[in-house]
């Protein structure tokens, strides 16, 4: 019997061999008639193949790979055209969801039933009724804004409950998202030092040199969209690398936060962007209200007093482009900042008699290329706060206000009642984090864009897990 299983093995080995071969000398055939072009397909489809299998038995892998790719499509977009990067991150997400479905005996469903999950699809409704608002906005326009504003957030909201359940996901997501800015600063360097790239230096060219060439200095964007995106995205990891530094961890481990907070904190100043100041100093205050210690309270408060004091009320350091650019920030008679005050008084009155806005799609981006007949299109937001108010109108901004409130005010709830002193930590930084992220998108839009609204979705996640992972302070006397 053994003999006869022995010769049917070998029989498929060789039947999976003779296979082997003749595929290759096709290939090579085909290599040699048409080119390099083939051997580069058979790889890509191969790795494809190999992707999806892994998906499907662990629908982890997509996921992952999204929050990696949310870093660096933006380079990808200008880096190399004609290709349709921004799909993939769709791609991703469907994957996810699909790989959850077949495996789903193995998921609990019923975690997802939470107010964090009914907030984003509550949301993702009042986006859907925005199609039949009366301003007519392009159906176009809705379909590639929505993708933003609401769906990668109903997407992303309920996978920290179902697929992220155990205690060191938190940890893999900090020391990704850690891990990856700080990549991110040092791709930065590169272009402050070195130059950027020719792909990137016609992005440049085309229109963008504008806004990010400011007398003569390059505002660095590393993989990102853009300065402001970039800037305020290590402003809020700065503070979320610092918060851990500061946290009772293994002395390496804050070692290495310290370096990276570094890191990020040189990120966010060549970025040349002035919103940052302001993620970093409100993320700030929400970490040092959070720790509940009143010696770190008021040596915290001192410190974010005198720096901006530096800044407001001294010249130390103009000759430094980024310090000046800080600076300016701080400057009510700034001629950027006035303009925003203008824009947002044309936008107040035409909007005053369109209390639900002028639709989804009808502002940034999105309105210049699909809603050109739209007065709302030609002027600029400046600030996702204000682009909120100009596709929902007042009802749509408070409604979309109290959401992000609640949220934020349920994440400090939870990061004030964890006992486990490192899980603590982690749930104030994150928080913190997201505060910052949330309160400079009044400057800038940044909570819209990539990485910063999957950390922001992803974030607010885990913290609401938090409390699932949490260790009673007896229980820590009692293992110590």
């Amino acid at each position: 019997m053994r003999q006869i299983l022995n010769f049917r093995d070998h029989k498929k080995a060789n039947i999976f061999f003779i296979i082997g071969v003749i595929v290759s000398l096709v290939i090579c055939y085909l290599t040699f008639k048409i080119g390099i072009f083939i051997p580069i397909m058979v790889i890509g489809i191969s790795i494809g193949i190999a992707f999806l299998i892994a998906t499907f038995l662990n629908p982890r892998v997509a996921i992952i790979v999204y929050f990696i790719y949310c870093f660096v499509v933006s380079s990808l977009l200008k880096n190399v055209s004609g290709v349709p990067f921004g799909p993939v991150m769709e791609t991703l997400m469907v994957l996810t969801w699909l790989g959850m479905l077949v495996n789903k005996s193995k998921y609990n469903w019923s975690a997802m039933k939470n107010d964090y999950v009914y907030i984003a699809l509550a949301w993702f409704i009042i986006n859907i009724l925005e199609i039949v608002n009366p301003a007519g906005a392009s159906l176009l326009g809705w379909m590639n804004e929505v993708r933003f504003t609401t769906l990668n957030w109903l997407l992303l909201a309920p996978l920290a409950f179902i697929l992220f359940t155990r205690k060191k996901d938190i940890d893999f997501f900090i020391a990704l998202i850690i891990g990856c800015s700080v990549l991110a600063a040092i791709y930065g360097m590169k272009q402050l030092f070195i130059g950027v790239s020719p792909m990137e230096q016609k992005w440049l060219d085309d229109g963008a040199a504008f806004t990010h060439i400011v007398f003569g200095k390059l505002r660095v964007f590393s993989f990102y969209t853009d300065a402001g995106q970039f800037g305020a995205s290590q402003a809020e990891m700065c503070l979320v690398a610092l918060v851990l530094a500061l946290g009772p961890f293994k002395i390496w481990k804050r070692i290495l936060l310290f370096i990276a907070a570094g890191i990020l904190f040189y990120g966010m100043l060549i970025s040349g962007t002035r919103g940052a100041l302001f993620a970093l100093i409100s993320a700030a205050f929400f970490a040092i209200f959070l720790s509940k210690n009143f010696k770190v309270l008021i040596a915290g408060s001192v410190i974010a007093l005198c720096f901006l004091g530096f800044l407001k009320y001294t010249t130390i350091g103009n000759g430094v482009y980024q310090i000046n650019r800080l600076r300016t920030a701080l400057d009510p008679t700034d001629p950027s900042l006035n303009a925003r005050f203008i824009n947002q008084a044309k936008l107040k009155e035409v909007l005053s008699h369109m209390p639900f806005g002028g639709g989804v799609g009808v502002s940034g981006m999105n309105g210049t290329i699909y809603n050109p007949d739209k007065l709302l299109s030609t002027i600029p937001p400046d600030s996702y706060w204000v682009k909120v108010w100009t596709m929902y109108g007042i009802v749509g901004l408070l409604i979309w206000f109290c959401m992000n409130m609640f949220i934020l005010g349920k994440c400090c709830g939870i990061a004030w009642n964890i006992q486990d002193p490192k899980l603590r930590v982690k749930v104030i930084a994150l928080t913190a984090g997201t505060a910052g992220l949330f309160f400079c998108s009044y400057g800038n839009e940044v909570m819209n864009g990539f990485p910063s609204s999957m950390i922001l979705y992803m974030s607010w996640g885990f913290i609401y897990c938090a409390p699932r992972f949490d260790t009673n302070i007896e229980d820590l006397k009692l293992t110590t």
